[in-house]
């Protein structure tokens, strides 16, 4: 399996203390004052910490040789801390989002670095008791201790390519259902089993089903979605997203917070295969251009990017996808837009790794693509692809009629009128 190196460098590890609470990044201060709801914000890091410590699905053989654990990343804006994590089986992402209401302190700095999550701060975190004073410092500011702390960890390409595909999901999600607290409860409660099925109406509420009908939302694997349970005593409602691919989204509201669980559309299947960034991937020129107007605010505004940037809405609206294949942007469900944040990886890296990607770039460098109008003709093994329209006749296309991102044929004449033929940086 393909990993890449990586070295998270905090001047301390995070610590806690009675009353205390700090959460060691690489970045200089983000944050400092307390948090309104101590147990409660415990409570969502600890769940958050969870997706990001388990496997919902490793093949026993590989069990003795990976190792997938690594820290969340943190995004502060305007407004809101975001805390983000990936599965180790690139199969669920979660993400906290502390409101304005969480926070009783001073925004200090805007960025996006990685979290010292290490097993001391976790048993802080179940110790802090209800209703305790909590004082919180993100970033390195405050530190007592001296010395430098790293942590060296192989992250597979899986889990890199992962992050930023479930947020292409996201941005193809809409609302299905929205539940209040008392229901809510009461659908977490009754999670049974490990299998998979499906979100239906019961009334007010919502449960699972084994049988598809219209209005469903697929939920692949329920073990997965316990997660979620242990939040419930704190959540106000539950807002359930999905689309036609079978990937689906549980949005847990809280007063000051949210609690996002993004899971792909099999166990079995992560985000990392899906290739929904893969079109994204071809590097619009409009993209570097939006990056340089990007700001912190809890959603980024195509209007006011249009108007920044000087790019139409369509063009925006593209190169947002476009910095969201590199890890530039992320997608909040409940805002429904993109936010700024720059996951701190080189994801030049991933893109020159995709094999479909660097498949259709040796196709188009061959001479494998020829057009012939409204039409191209791509090589295959054996025989030549017709492609029209960003439809293919080859297997891969007829098998996944594009749900899990366009095969290398469509990509070659992709990158054929894009007049790209070389791999670009991040």
């Amino acid at each position: 399996m393909v990993t890449l190196e990586h070295t998270y460098r905090y001047a301390a590890p995070s610590s806690a203390a009675p009353g205390r609470l700090h959460l060691a990044t690489e970045l200089p201060c983000f944050f400092q004052g307390s948090l309104t709801a101590p147990r409660r914000t415990a409570d969502l890091l600890l769940a958050l910490s969870r997706v990001v410590r388990s496997r919902f699905h490793t093949p026993a053989a590989m069990l003795a040789r990976i190792l997938r654990e690594a820290d969340p990343v943190i995004t502060c804006g305007v407004d809101r801390l975001r805390l983000e994590g990936f599965s180790a089986c690139c199969g669920a992402y979660a993400r906290v989002d502390l409101l304005p209401a969480a926070l009783d302190g001073a925004l200090l700095s805007h960025g996006t670095t990685n979290v010292d999550f290490n097993p001391a701060m976790r048993a802080a975190l179940t110790a802090l008791g209800e209703g305790e004073r909590c004082v919180l410092t993100v970033g390195r500011e405050g530190i007592e201790l001296a010395g430098v702390s790293e942590k060296r960890v192989p992250l597979p390409l899986r889990w890199l390519k992962g992050f930023v595909e479930a947020q292409a999901h996201q941005a193809r999600m809409q609302l299905f259902f929205d539940i209040d607290a008392s229901e809510t409860r009461r659908f977490l409660r009754e999670l049974r089993g490990e299998s998979s099925g499906y979100v239906v109406s019961a009334g007010r509420g919502l449960r699972l089903s084994q049988v598809k009908s219209p209005g469903a939302v697929s939920v692949a694997g329920v073990q997965r979605l316990k997660v979620l349970q242990d939040l419930a005593r704190h959540a106000r409602g539950l807002r359930v997203y999905g689309h036609d691919g079978g990937a689906s989204a549980f949005e847990l509201i809280l007063p000051e917070a949210r609690f996002h669980l993004v899971l792909s559309p099999e166990v079995w299947r992560g985000f990392s295969g899906e290739g929904q960034v893969l079109g994204q991937l071809l590097s619009p020129a409009a993209s570097e251009r939006l990056r340089q107007v990007l700001s912190w605010q809890p959603v980024l505004s195509v209007e006011e990017l249009s108007e920044r940037s000087g790019l139409a809405g369509p063009e925006v609206l593209s190169a947002l996808a476009h910095l969201g294949s590199r890890g530039v942007v992320g997608y909040d469900l409940e805002l429904g837009g993109w936010f700024h944040r720059t996951l701190p990886y080189d994801y030049s890296l991933v893109e020159e790794m995709h094999p479909r990607l660097k498949a259709a770039r040796k196709l188009v460098e061959s001479g494998g693509v020829r057009r012939e109008g409204e039409q191209a003709w791509v090589r295959g093994s054996q025989v030549e692809h017709r492609v029209r329209s960003g439809r293919c006749t080859c297997p891969w296309f007829a098998a996944h009629q594009g749900e899990r991102g366009p095969c290398k044929h469509v990509l070659a004449v992709q990158l054929l009128e894009e007049g790209e033929d070389e791999p670009t940086g991040a």
